[in-house]
């Protein structure tokens, strides 16, 4: 028992040793995530934190200053790649319904908390941060109030050891004012929603019964409860729609009940209404870009450009991989960023669309989503261009300092059977 407890503290001492060592990346290609790229760039990391980002070619380095110097020339260095708006975590198997963990009974589930059905042992998640993505916006999903999402770390013992952000959001889907009949194969005629109007008024009331709660509450409703951070600014309300019409509606009713902070999730849409989108300075999580898009007389390249469009008018966005197999196609996110990059988006603003807008839309963008001096030093290092599937190669991911097992159980796979 003693020789156990032993080894527990020598372990423990040598994970902080390494974690509180002074190490300088010196000469890598650095894609700071803020839009800006340095060619040649010094980055240090201490105590889980970014020291020292900066130009090489500008600065005199002292290298006795550092613990170990890594040389990193001809080599790319990216912040976390970030998924929002995702099942990664509390979904396994597509196929198996035991395994899925992200939806509650009945429609209206505020209180529901997608962080405390967070499996940190999923083999899914391992595959998608090998392509650089290590942090996810993990969803509940279904009914009129999905529940609460929270931002987790793809890796750790537990929920509670890998979770970000508590319960940033909660998540409302709105109803679709019209629908298509048929099917992706077999497009059918749109069809007007003869509930739309019970449903908007169903949520209405919700909302109502809320905001009174928030104000005047004397005994405890845990529905209730989870809204109060939608009316003082602690929590963010998730509206999931694409078309215009619902759009406005959810925004006017989110003013009518003074929600602090919106975010639109899908955006099919979003273009037709970038004033309003503007003037509430409301941002987008948006639909995944390698799809069809919705309406079958669009173009059918509009998911592609849709990011470039945004940009050159000044609205936030992130980029989501939500939809079919969303949970283990997570780790296509940097080639969907690469997409948008083929159709008119500048590079670096799409590396920022995938780690800064979406930390800024999550709310940890003072901690995490760059490479900035004071920021967790939660990074990855490719051999080649990350957003390009040719060239991506993570060579080595870092949480807070701290250097992650890139095995998963692919890997291990394609070893047992290459022979």
């Amino acid at each position: 028992m003693i020789k156990k407890y032993i080894i527990f503290i020598l372990f423990v001492f040598h994970v902080q040793f390494i974690i509180s060592q002074n190490v300088l990346y010196l000469g890598g290609i650095a894609h700071l995530g803020n839009g800006l790229k340095i060619e040649n760039s010094a980055i240090a990391v201490e105590d889980g934190k970014f020291s020292l980002v900066a130009d090489a070619s500008v600065i005199r380095i002292n290298p006795t200053a550092y613990d170990t110097i890594i040389k990193l020339y001809g080599k790319h260095i990216y912040p976390t790649f970030i998924v929002p708006n995702t099942t990664l975590g509390i979904t396994e198997i597509g196929a198996v319904r035991a395994t899925h963990d992200f939806r509650e009974v009945g429609a209206l589930n505020p209180n529901s908390r997608s962080l405390i059905a967070y499996n940190t042992d999923s083999k899914v998640s391992k595959t998608v941060r090998t392509n650089g993505v290590l942090l996810a916006q993990v969803t509940p999903r279904g009914g009129t109030i999905s529940g609460q999402s929270s931002v987790m770390y793809l890796d750790g013992d537990n929920w509670e050891d890998a979770v970000k952000r508590k319960d940033d959001g909660i998540h409302l889907n709105w109803p679709n004012a019209y629908y298509y009949t048929g099917w992706w194969a077999d497009p059918g005629e749109s069809k007007k929603n003869e509930k739309y109007n019970n449903k908007v008024d169903e949520i209405k009331a919700f909302f109502r019964k809320a905001k009174a709660y928030y104000k005047t509450a004397t005994i405890m409703d845990l529905r209730m409860e989870s809204m109060k951070g939608l009316f003082n600014g602690d929590k963010t309300l998730y509206i999931h729609a694409d078309y215009a019409k619902d759009m406005r509606k959810a925004i006017a009713m989110a003013t009518e009940f003074d929600i602090k902070k919106t975010v639109i999730v899908g955006g099919e849409e979003a273009l037709k209404i970038k004033t309003l989108l503007k003037e509430k300075n409301i941002p987008l999580i948006l639909n995944r870009v390698h799809r069809l898009p919705d309406r079958h007389e669009s173009p059918i390249d509009e998911p592609f450009t849709q990011a470039a469009k945004l940009q050159q008018e000044g609205i936030l966005f992130c980029l989501s991989y939500a939809g079919d197999m969303e949970a283990m196609g997570a780790r296509n996110l940097p080639f969907s960023a690469g997409t948008t990059v083929s159709y008119g988006l500048e590079y670096e603003d799409a590396i920022a669309a995938i780690s800064l807008n979406a930390a800024k839309i999550l709310g940890v963008d003072k901690e995490i989503g760059s490479l900035e001096h004071g920021k967790d030093a939660t990074f990855f290092i490719s051999s080649g261009d990350a957003l390009d599937m040719r060239t991506n190669n993570v060579l080595k991911a870092f949480i807070n300092g701290k250097e992650i097992d890139l095995n998963n159980h692919q890997k291990e796979l394609f070893k047992k059977y290459k022979k």
